[in-house]
């Protein structure tokens, strides 16, 4: 075996290597990714408590927490689709309570739906801490004047809507609001795409592994064929 034939197969082992490692890595941070999306999916449907008093976005995202209060008759449309009704709005109304009005987002109307009103008298919410990140490198910025918002800013809406910094959204609202859909917090956006890239890997070393059996092939075929005698 020449010494070209050598080390290209060590090459070719090693790159291979590190493409099974990489998707043995990918495999890794899958399970570990599922711990950590059931353990939010368990948070998330707990029983509700009090709100805290110094809510915190680490240790509180997802808590799930029981408000009461009177809300504002203000509401904020921040544009959104959903996969079964389509182009709408989410409604972010204040809710004035005893130490201060936070933000609620109490669901979802299609685009073509009138604004309903807030409910009059007391209501009851359970729903989820949450703290999102709607915005990315397109969104748009939110349009204060005309009440069209393309993401959740809670410091912007707070201080349009005179709350504190804190968003409940809505899993269930006491006595119910009528023609308002709930979209509670879910686990289902949050990205986990680690199986995706396991399988890009081991293709990626299948496919390196066809091309390594061809080159060595090709490698000992002329090796062969020049050694061969010639005959005159």
């Amino acid at each position: 075996m020449s010494l070209r034939l050598i080390l290209t197969t060590v090459l070719s082992f090693a790159v291979l290597g590190v493409f099974l490692g990489l998707g043995k890595w990918q495999l890794d941070r899958l399970h570990w990714k599922e711990g950590v999306l059931d353990e939010i999916d368990r948070r998330i449907a707990a029983t509700p408590v009090d709100l805290p008093a110094q809510p915190n976005p680490d240790h509180d995202k997802f808590l799930p927490v029981k408000v009461m209060g009177t809300m504002g008759s203000d509401t904020l449309r921040v544009l959104v689709s959903s996969r079964d009704a389509g182009a709408g709005y989410r409604l972010i109304s204040p809710l004035a309570m005893e130490d201060g009005a936070i933000l609620v987002d109490r669901g979802f109307i299609r685009v073509s739906d009138p604004m309903p009103p807030t409910p009059d008298g007391p209501v009851t919410v359970i729903g989820n801490l949450h703290w999102p990140d709607d915005r990315n490198s397109a969104t748009p910025e939110n349009e204060i004047d005309t009440n069209t918002w393309f993401a959740r800013d809670i410091d912007q809406m707070a201080d349009v809507l005179n709350t504190r910094p804190l968003l409940v959204i809505a899993r269930q609202t006491t006595p119910p609001e009528s023609g308002i859909l709930p979209m509670p917090v879910t686990s289902v956006g949050i990205p986990n795409d680690h199986l995706e890239y396991a399988v890009t890997w081991f293709l990626m070393a299948a496919t390196w592994v066809v091309m390594t059996v061809f080159a060595l092939w090709r490698m000992k075929r002329r090796t062969r064929d020049t050694l061969a005698p010639r005959s005159d």
